[in-house]
């Protein structure tokens, strides 16, 4: 059996927002028509999501936007610092996005992964996540042409 770092996972603070940004950011994980600290304050702002963090002392290692429509959970934003990676703070963090879903009465969860992210398949199957076949329609609704 494995064992599991030890994480402190605590809701995103006001404090902590220049930190998330600042590792997304470092993950790779932010585009230029996504605005990282709006995506926080949406999340924040109802009951259906939030920002999660995961603390090593006082430090933000990892992180993971996790939120529901009432019918399907959804992950976003799961980060582990680059220099940090491979200890099973991901692992942690997506034990701690599947708990927080549970508690709600979510029975599913669901991401995307973007297709030039190769390097997290084999991490999600490892956790029990199995590829499905959809197809994704999206649409800008301020008229936007559409993005990658």
């Amino acid at each position: 059996m494995t064992t599991l770092p030890a994480l402190t996972i605590t809701p995103i603070a006001d404090a902590d927002v220049a930190d998330v940004v600042a590792l997304w950011q470092a993950c790779g994980l932010t585009r230029p028509w996504n605005d990282p600290a709006a995506d926080i304050a949406l999340a924040r702002g109802g009951s259906n999501a939030t920002v999660l963090t995961g603390r090593d002392g006082g430090s933000i290692v990892a992180t993971v936007l996790v939120g529901h429509d009432g019918h399907r959970g959804w992950v976003y934003y799961l980060a582990v610092d680059p220099d940090r990676r491979h200890k099973g703070y991901g692992r942690v963090m997506m034990d701690a996005a599947e708990n927080w879903l549970r508690e709600r009465g979510i029975e599913k969860l669901q991401l995307l992964v973007r297709a030039d992210n190769t390097g997290v398949k084999n991490f999600y199957q490892s956790l029990g996540y199995s590829m499905q076949e959809r197809i994704i329609y999206a649409k800008w609704l301020d008229g936007r042409e559409p993005t990658p």
